[in-house]
C-alpha cells in the first residue's frame, strides 16, 4: 500500500491556517466561529467536528482524505448514531456551507440546498424518539439505499426491500441489515431485539428465507413477494408495537 503524502504537502493552504478548524472558519466568511468547532488533537489538519445546538444531532464530522485532496462529511443523530447526511467534495467552501447549515440547525433539505454535494441517507430526524417514527425513518433509509445500489444484484435487493415494506406485519417492525440480509427487530437501535427470519436476495429470481447468513437452512423462492409471505408466517403471533431500544 502506498504511503500517504504528508498532509502539509496535500493541504498546504490548511497548513498555512494551522488547522482545518481555522481554515473552515476562514472560508465560511464569519458563518462559523472557531469556538463552534473542535479540532482533532492528533490530526488538526485533517479532522474537525462542528457543534450543533439541536440536542438530537451529533457534531458534524469533517475529514480530509489522506491519498488525494478531498473532504468528507458525516452527520448523525444523537440517539442511534446513524447517518443522516454524508458527502464528499473537493471544494472546502462547500464543506463550510454544509457546516454552517448543520451548526445553525437548518433542516436536512435546507442543508442539501446550501451544499448540493451533500447526500441524504433517507433517514429523517425524530427529536422526540417516537419508536414508530424511528422505524419509518429506517425503512425510508433502506428503500433509499436499495434504490441507489449499482451492484448486479441491486434490482433484486430493491425488489425484496419494497416487497417487505409493502407488508404491514413487517413494516411495523424495525428493519436492519446484516451482510445485506434483511432482518427485523421489535425494538429500535441502539439495542435491537431480533425477531423472525432473515430475507436475502440472491438474484432477480432467487430469494431465501432462513435463520443463517448462508440461506442453506431455509426455503428458496422465485419472487420477493413469496419470500416475504413466508417470512410473515414465521413471525411470532401477537407481536406488540415496536418499542424504543434502550441505550
Amino acid at each position: 500500500m502506498p504511503v500517504p503524502p504528508d498532509p502539509t504537502d496535500l493541504y498546504p493552504d490548511i497548513a498555512s491556517h494551522g488547522s482545518l478548524r481555522a481554515a473552515v472558519h476562514a472560508v465560511s466568511e464569519g458563518g462559523l466561529a472557531t469556538t463552534s468547532m473542535r479540532s482533532s488533537e492528533s490530526e488538526p489538519l485533517t479532522h474537525v467536528a462542528v457543534d450543533c445546538p439541536l440536542p438530537h444531532r451529533n457534531p458534524l464530522l469533517i475529514s480530509a482524505w489522506v491519498h488525494e485532496r478531498r473532504w468528507s462529511i458525516r452527520g448523525t443523530d444523537a440517539f442511534q448514531d446513524l447517518e443522516l447526511v454524508g458527502g464528499r467534495t473537493e471544494d472546502l467552501k462547500e464543506v463550510a456551507a454544509a457546516a454552517v447549515a448543520w451548526h445553525t440547525g437548518q433542516s436536512l433539505s435546507a442543508l442539501l440546498q446550501a451544499a448540493p454535494f451533500v447526500h441524504l441517507s433517507g433517514r429523517f430526524e425524530v427529536p422526540d424518539l417516537d419508536p414508530a417514527l424511528l422505524t419509518a425513518s429506517e425503512w425510508q433509509h433502506l428503500r433509499t439505499e436499495a434504490n441507489e445500489l449499482e451492484y448486479p444484484w441491486g434490482p433484486a435487493y430493491q425488489a425484496l426491500v419494497e416487497a417487505a415494506h409493502a407488508e404491514l406485519a413487517l413494516r411495523r417492525l424495525y428493519p436492519f441489515t446484516s451482510h445485506w440480509a434483511l432482518r427485523f427487530s421489535t425494538t429500535t437501535r441502539p439495542n435491537l431485539t431480533v425477531v423472525g427470519p432473515m430475507l436475502a436476495a440472491r438474484s432477480i429470481d432467487h430469494y431465501t428465507v432462513s435463520k443463517s447468513m448462508t440461506g442453506n437452512d431455509g426455503a428458496q423462492f422465485s419472487t420477493p413477494g413469496d419470500a416475504v409471505a413466508a417470512a410473515v408466517r414465521e413471525l411470532p403471533v401477537d407481536l406488540g408495537s415496536t418499542t424504543l431500544g434502550s441505550p
